[in-house]
């Protein structure tokens, strides 16, 4: 048997989907039939699998042990570093400045080594998470870079945190804006650009094109010119669509790939330079709420910027 106390980053869930997070070794077909047999009961009473729970509330599933998982068993995040370059940091979310080379998430190399292993031995570290004291939640990255981009990355500290960070996110309630350098100077000092991009999944690549498809989507980029030696130039870019290798697809089309990019970019540039990873790093986040931030609604109109990026003054010529 397996009791479960609902707390407040529990609450809210319905039944079924709760269990298939605090319990993953349980089948569902096993989860079903314990609902509808009575070997799950909330609150001591008969539950249906769409009932929310609610904090305090308490589930106790009345079945084998070994669906469950040990308590004692040892926590992979902790095999990753716990080192990370903070840049905000409170009681709900926390801004990560990401590295080049690091994944955000396990890849298919498996290794350990992630940027959500490492911030969970952080807040593991300062005792402000335990999985022993969680039931369901587990803190977690609202928004992802490819290992080869720098950048701000944001962590939610709590259930309500990841809910209104995840809708803002989707509802394009945060402003990013991201460095990088282009080999070649753009076609104007700034300019707004809509063309329309196809992924083909298979070799994990897209096109650019001016014409629209039924397979291709729209991508609106924006870019300002910083600062150029007529050779490479400092570009600000924001994206007004997000789309996979927007940034790096569509300043090729235009002439001017991403300085380092080996798969939309030159590689005589890049021997030239010497590099051999892309200068693109998202170095500024703006909160733009236009909607309730709720827990959140502080930090609606703030903006931090990555200290570091590590190309910034490296390539242009003086």
């Amino acid at each position: 048997m397996k009791k479960y106390i609902i707390n407040s980053n529990d609450a809210g869930q319905r039944v079924d989907k709760f269990i298939q997070k605090a319990a993953p070794r349980l089948p569902q077909s096993v989860m079903y039939k314990g609902i509808r047999t009575k070997n799950i009961k909330l609150n001591r009473k008969r539950c249906e699998i769409s009932t929310r729970l609610a904090q305090g509330d308490v589930l106790e599933l009345y079945l084998s042990d070994e669906f469950f998982e040990s308590t004692e068993a040892e926590y992979e995040f902790l095999k990753a570093p716990k080192d990370i370059s903070v840049i905000y940091e409170d009681e709900n979310i926390l801004l990560i400045d990401k590295k080049n080379g690091l994944v955000v998430h396990e890849d298919n190399d498996g290794t350990v080594d992630t940027l959500v292993n490492r911030m969970q031995h952080y807040l593991y570290s300062k005792g402000e998470y335990d999985p022993a004291d969680e039931n369901s939640f587990t803190p977690s990255l609202c928004n992802r870079l490819d290992r080869n981009t720098g950048g701000i990355v944001i962590a939610a500290k709590n259930a309500e945190s990841l809910r209104i960070l995840n809708q803002k996110i989707k509802d394009r309630e945060l402003q990013k804006k991201y460095l990088c350098i282009t080999a070649g100077v753009p076609p104007k000092k700034s300019d707004t650009l809509t063309h329309f991009l196809f992924k083909d999944s298979k070799s994990n690549t897209v096109t650019v094109s001016d014409r629209k498809t039924e397979k291709n989507k729209t991508i609106v980029t924006k870019y300002r010119v910083i600062k150029s030696d007529g050779k490479l130039s400092l570009t600000e870019v924001e994206l007004l669509t997000g789309r996979t290798h927007q940034i790096r697809a569509h300043m090729a089309y235009i002439g001017c790939p991403l300085l380092g990019d080996g798969k939309y970019g030159s590689n005589k540039v890049n021997r030239e330079y010497g590099i051999k990873t892309q200068a693109l790093y998202s170095y500024k986040l703006k909160f733009t709420f236009s909607t309730d931030g709720g827990l959140l609604e502080y930090l609606n109109g703030k903006e931090f910027t990555a200290p570091d990026v590590w190309f910034e003054n490296k390539f242009l010529r003086k």
